[in-house]
């Protein structure tokens, strides 16, 4: 009985060591978002900013494609995403000096902020909703994965 205690107590130790490092991980990453860069600003500092610039910019009708675009993504981290693709598309937004945010440069900012993986998601979803993805082709390749130091003079 004792040496099947003995192996519960080391399952058990492996596994608090593996949760506490899967979560060590996340923070990890949360941490190094907030660490500021050459001009000062850290990741998050960038997004909130243009959050903030572009928040009137925002029509309800692309509000709710932008929740409908970031529903499969898990709800614990849901917010998250969706904070990152609406900077994204903020910066196109300002970069563009666009009045309002269209749906064509919602899905561009969605497209240039996901990771490839998304993207299989977003063809199939836009392919429900009538939207002919030809134009946005090209915007596929700058993707996340794909990022590279000068891909904002390439873009």
């Amino acid at each position: 009985m004792s040496i099947l205690i003995d192996y519960f107590i080391i399952l058990w130790g492996f596994l608090l060591i593996a949760l506490l490092g899967i979560g060590g991980f996340f923070m990890f990453r949360k941490f190094l978002k907030q660490l500021p860069k050459e001009d000062g600003k850290s990741e998050m500092d960038w997004q909130h900013h243009f959050i903030e610039k572009t928040k009137h910019m925002w029509k309800e009708e692309e509000l709710e494609l932008l929740n409908e675009l970031v529903a499969p993504v898990p709800e614990l981290f849901r917010d998250v995403a969706k904070q990152t693709i609406a900077s994204k598309i903020g910066e196109l937004a300002i970069a563009k000096n666009k009045e309002e945010i269209t749906k064509e440069l919602l899905i561009e900012g969605y497209i240039v902020g996901t990771p490839k993986r998304d993207h299989r998601f977003l063809r199939k979803k836009l392919k429900e909703k009538n939207i002919d993805i030809a134009p946005y082709e090209q915007f596929f390749s700058l993707s996340e994965k794909d990022y590279r130091a000068d891909w904002k003079t390439r873009y």
